[in-house]
């Protein structure tokens, strides 16, 4: 299950590598949605890539559903640009700028919706995951508002730390919240601090487990943000998260005891990219993207239904060449 939303927080100069330019990356979380959906950009003008080039990880999450077949179902978290993907509705609208005093005024009803829609989820085993540029900033400012360790990794090769503590300070002044003033009230610090996208895999997180299926958290560390409101929430049931070995291996994150303090059984695995030189790959070894889109999570259940990742990186690599083959323009007839 992905959710796609915005927060315009991404805008923030050097917050984000979740596209090629600022202008493109409004466009990302609708490309996702549709390159997991159909395996290219159906409406989205951009295939989503890194000002560098690194592809977005959607192009591994799809090479594993082709490998496994897995069913997928896209949420509308607060999508700034439309998608040709199906999506479900919950409510959600773009988030503003986290240094605005009410960048997710949508927060409690989209909370509420999502919740109930997780509780009507027939699935017995439900996998979470986000694509939203700038969501480690503002996953930051809600860890804060909750009164957490302040534990985020990034998009970029060098998390650039103090630029979110910075925009996060300021999202609190604006609030007029000092730190852990949200505890034990999870809407507020989604209104308050947070983005659309969080808000929704929030209130389905709950909803899963109120409904006694079996949910995993496909992600980093903003999914580990999404661990901590339910237990904001009153969730006590214990978590499960999986990620990728980027995002396990970021030196500006001790997720291991991020994920011990939330009661989260983690799960890393390792692609093992540096065995292959391709463009879908190098960057990620150089330490881009890392995760999003469900791609920790995709990397499990492969791994899980014992197929060898040098399978998982052969389908990443026709997965990328069929998007590059989508953005060549038709040469004209004869």
């Amino acid at each position: 299950m992905l959710v796609a939303g915005s927060t315009r927080t991404a805008q923030i100069e050097g917050i984000s590598a979740a596209g090629a330019d600022s202008d493109l990356l409004v466009h990302t979380p609708s490309a996702d949605a549709e390159i997991l959906t159909y395996g290219e950009p159906i409406r989205a003008p951009v295939v989503p890539v890194s000002p560098t080039g690194c592809p977005t990880p959607a192009v591994v999450t799809r090479a594993v559903r082709e490998l496994l077949g897995l069913d997928v179902t896209v949420v509308d978290g607060g999508l700034a640009e439309p998608t040709g993907a199906p999506t479900v509705t919950v409510g959600a609208r773009p988030g503003d700028d986290v240094r605005e005093q009410d960048p997710v005024s949508t927060a409690p009803g989209v909370l509420a919706a999502a919740r109930e829609f997780g509780r009507a989820v027939p699935d017995d085993e439900v996998y979470l995951a986000e694509t939203i540029p700038g969501g480690t900033t503002t996953a930051l400012g809600v860890l804060r508002a909750l009164g957490e360790t302040p534990a985020v990794s990034s998009s970029l090769p060098e998390n650039p730390l103090d630029l979110k503590r910075s925009v996060v300070r300021d999202g609190l002044e604006a609030s007029s919240l000092d730190p852990g003033d949200a505890g034990g009230e999870p809407a507020v610090a989604l209104r308050r601090m947070g983005d659309p996208v969080l808000a929704t895999i929030t209130g389905l997180l709950v909803g899963l487990v109120e409904g006694d299926t079996a949910v995993t958290l496909a992600g980093g560390t903003q999914l580990l943000t999404a661990a901590a409101l339910a237990r904001h929430a009153g969730i006590e049931t214990p978590l499960r998260l999986a990620t990728t070995s980027f995002v396990a291996d970021d030196e500006s994150v001790d997720l291991g005891a991020a994920a011990r303090n939330l009661d989260v059984d983690l799960t890393v695995t390792d692609p093992g990219f540096e065995n292959r030189d391709h463009p879908a790959m190098d960057a990620y070894v150089a330490g881009e993207a890392k995760e999003g889109v469900g791609m920790g999570g995709a990397l499990a259940l492969a791994d899980a239904a014992g197929v060898p990742m040098e399978d998982v990186r052969d389908r990443i690599v026709a997965v990328y060449d069929r998007l590059l083959d989508a953005r060549e323009p038709a040469e004209p007839e004869t």
